[in-house]
């Protein structure tokens, strides 16, 4: 089971909420609140998922995600973008940057699974019973 996902988000609490919704469903995450730490986490981890904020403090996610995407070693993961802009022309923007697809903060959690679960496969509450 492939589920190793990289978090980039810089508000802590939704930092947390993103990591213990994918640890319940048993994925390995590894996050950042630090754009610039990013890349090279994305290279040495080597996530099946990416988790991008893209109003982050100093650095645009879209900056990430291009940087991402331009290198070869790393353009085939997919990154859902996370957002709180959520228009038709901000959705047309995210994927023509590279976003296999996002999330629109606030979000319901079952819409986070039925997303993150395009990627992943995802543990359920039965397997984690047994």
């Amino acid at each position: 089971m492939n589920n190793k996902v990289l978090i980039v988000e810089d508000h802590e609490l939704n930092l947390k909420l993103f990591r213990d919704l994918l640890e319940l469903k048993g994925a390995e995450v590894l996050s950042t609140n630090d754009g610039s730490l990013f890349y090279d986490m994305a290279l040495s981890f080597m996530p099946d998922l990416i988790l991008m904020d893209i109003k982050l403090q100093l650095i645009s996610g879209y900056d990430l995600i291009k940087q991402i995407k331009s290198d070869p070693i790393t353009k085939h993961i997919p990154i859902i973008a996370i957002t709180a802009f959520a228009t038709k022309n901000d959705e047309e923007k995210l994927l023509k940057a590279g976003c296999a697809s996002y999330i629109a903060k606030p979000f319901a959690v079952d819409y986070f699974f039925d997303v993150i679960s395009n990627f992943l496969e995802l543990k359920t509450l039965t397997e984690e019973l047994v």
